[in-house]
């Protein structure tokens, strides 16, 4: 059996490491207040991935992000996985040259599948991570992209089976609902779109508490959940979520 994974995401903006809540931004800080409350080498004995995003609202600067992702992986000795403001397959080359394993792509699956396309080709489909965000509005779910501010007229299902299609390794899907509120996970969808999907799922958006990554690890088709809560998992966090997962019966790596 595959062990699943538990992942933790950094959202940056303009140079500085920001939280976010249903997709509005509020700034918590630059790399040294990342580096002074977080230990590295800690996180990287207590989760499998690290997610870096540029969810920048203004022009992304894929030079300034690389940089970023530069400094961060330089102590870090896990997967690390960006994306954000890819336009280009010199943007992918750069941002893989930087210290970053793995792409998450979001617009480029709907606007520019020729990129998508070419990365796979280059890299290798386990490369690709596919970004779905989605709301739920009035009882339809509705894909967004540009940071949740341009919806896409294609529905939740279609989108899936496009990242497929389009030669993705992964999904990270997001419900801009629960984004940032702690108070769980969309577990219905979720549990749905594991039904129209050959790929694994990393699920994100409402993650507060152990319990809630729980309840996600047990869907079969769910590979990994990520969290972008800084403050809840801060100290040892982290690592006690990790010991109560496993505690539970759910087979994570052992560090």
């Amino acid at each position: 059996m595959l062990k699943k994974r538990l992942i933790f995401s950094l959202l940056v903006s303009e140079d500085l490491f920001v939280l976010s809540r249903n997709f509005n931004l509020q700034k918590v800080g630059d790399l040294d207040w990342i580096r002074k409350n977080y230990n590295f080498n800690l996180i990287s004995e207590t989760v499998d991935e690290l997610v870096v995003l540029n969810v920048s609202r203004k022009e992304k600067n894929i030079d300034s992000f690389c940089k970023v992702v530069e400094k961060l992986s330089h102590n870090c000795f896990i997967p690390l996985s960006t994306g954000g403001g890819i336009k280009n397959i010199h943007d992918a080359h750069k941002l893989l040259n930087s210290g970053s394993d793995k792409l998450v792509l979001n617009s480029s699956f709907y606007y520019n599948q020729k990129l998508v396309n070419e990365i796979a080709y280059t890299y290798g489909n386990q490369c690709i991570i596919c970004s779905i965000d989605y709301k739920l509005e009035n009882g339809v779910h509705q894909v967004y992209t540009s940071n949740g501010s341009k919806k896409v007229e294609i529905t939740l299902k279609e989108a899936v089976k496009n990242a497929y299609d389009l030669g993705a390794g992964e999904i990270y899907l997001t419900c801009i609902n629960k984004d940032g509120t702690g108070q769980g996970i969309d577990i219905a969808t979720i549990i749905e779109v594991s039904k129209h999907t050959k790929l694994q799922i990393i699920a994100s958006g409402g993650i507060g508490r152990t319990s809630h990554m729980i309840e996600a690890l047990t869907i079969d088709n769910v590979d990994s959940i990520s969290t972008a809560n800084l403050f809840y998992f801060m100290g040892d966090g982290l690592q006690e979520s990790r010991a109560e997962i496993k505690n539970s019966g759910i087979q994570l790596a052992s560090w």
